[in-house]
């Protein structure tokens, strides 16, 4: 879409609006696309200088103000034109740069900053959307009574824009894990006290996405290129999954945990749904186990701690979620969520990986070996939820 931009300077008011609409519209003239008003040195409006923007939006509807002083946006606001208009406020820019990194998810990192705050930056340079989103389902989050961070402030991160939270002295569990293995036990309770407590939360009807949704595009693409049968037998096991109102974190790992003042809380936020707990564990399993397989390292670049550390969390988490000891309902449980994750690296793999290295081919083989093995021998995936 095609835009102009008009610079707002100095003090708007009754003295100056009519040479500043006049200025504008002279600037316009002839224009029919987008139109800007970057407010970035623009000191003071008045409720003339509203009814001049009043007046410009009725000439060019695609209009927008940005980089708004906290002062005049407050102004903006109060009025109503943060309602009638997209109007974005003037962040100040922090660096990340030498910052440790206490949590990673799908779309971005979590920066602390100093000893209160941490930020997180987003992938996409152009997240504002997307930090209102997330800020929005951390707030149903917390309103339902799952411990998290809120976030009080936006800023600008480089060319891209990041949320900052207030966290007290946080530290991720993946901290705690590398640098404190005999505290194992102690991450292991706190962990699957609140995985429970996430997935024993009811969602009201239409507030988050469903997670099966996505599922079923997974196996949507993975199901075709599965030998004989057991294409039609996955796609029929993931569609008779039960659907469920609870929630479902997405991206549920150890540097998405963090310990802050004594209490465990849940950040980033941004990948909430809804569904049958199975896709949030096969998660799980990608992060501590599945793309390790191939490379033991992985984990370790990724969470700071080893393949070892990995794989006892692992185990022993999903054993106190699910409240029982390892034996065979444990390895039942285990295979429902192996075969699931599978069908999620196979399905990842291909499409960021296709063709991609030896080491890529060998890992998808060995991912769709292990799943052809799983189909074999499960017939459902479902199990006993905790809390349902």
């Amino acid at each position: 879409m095609e835009l102009k931009t008009i610079e707002l300077t100095g003090r708007i008011d009754s003295g100056n609006a009519a040479k500043v609409e006049e200025d504008i519209r002279s600037g316009l003239d002839g224009w029919t696309g987008a139109v800007e008003l970057n407010a970035a040195a623009l000191e003071y409006i008045s409720s003339a200088g509203l009814r001049v923007i009043l007046r410009l939006r009725k000439a060019w509807p695609e209009l927008r103000i940005t980089n708004v002083s906290p002062e005049v946006y407050d102004v903006l606001e109060m009025t109503g034109f943060t309602e009638m208009m997209p109007v974005e406020k003037a962040y100040l820019s922090v660096s990340v740069e030498g910052c440790e990194v206490i949590g990673e998810g799908q779309n971005g990192k979590v920066y602390r900053i100093d000893r209160d705050t941490v930020v997180k930056t987003y992938k996409n340079a152009d997240a504002l959307t997307e930090i209102r989103h997330e800020r929005e389902v951390a707030r149903l989050a917390l309103i339902l009574g799952v411990p998290t961070a809120i976030s009080y402030d936006i800023v600008r991160v480089g060319d891209s824009y990041g949320s900052v939270f207030e966290l007290l002295n946080c530290r991720s569990f993946a901290g705690i894990l590398a640098e404190e293995p005999e505290r194992l036990d102690w991450c292991v309770g706190e962990y699957s006290r609140l995985l429970r407590t996430v997935h024993g939360t009811h969602v009201p009807a239409g507030k988050l996405p469903s997670i099966k949704a996505t599922a079923l595009e997974w196996t949507g693409r993975i199901a075709p290129v599965l030998p004989g049968e057991y294409g039609a037998k996955l796609a029929r096991l993931v569609a008779e999954v039960p659907e469920r109102d609870t929630m479902i974190h997405g991206d549920f790992h150890a540097k998405n945990i963090v310990l802050a003042e004594n209490e465990v809380l849940l950040i980033d936020m941004d990948t909430l749904s809804v569904g049958h707990p199975i896709f949030e564990l096969a998660q799980m399993y990608v992060s501590y186990i599945g793309f390790s397989e191939q490379d033991p390292t992985a984990v370790e670049r990724f969470m700071g701690f080893s393949f070892a550390t990995a794989k006892a969390f692992w185990k022993r988490s999903l054993a106190a979620y699910l409240g029982v000891e390892n034996g065979a309902a444990l390895t039942a449980a285990e295979d429902r969520i192996r075969l699931v994750a599978y069908v999620r690296m196979i399905d990842w793999s291909r499409r960021h990986n296709d063709p991609g290295t030896e080491a890529d081919r060998a890992a998808r083989a060995l991912w769709t070996s292990e799943l052809l093995a799983l189909l074999d021998r499960v017939d459902s995936l479902d199990f006993a939820v905790p809390g349902a």
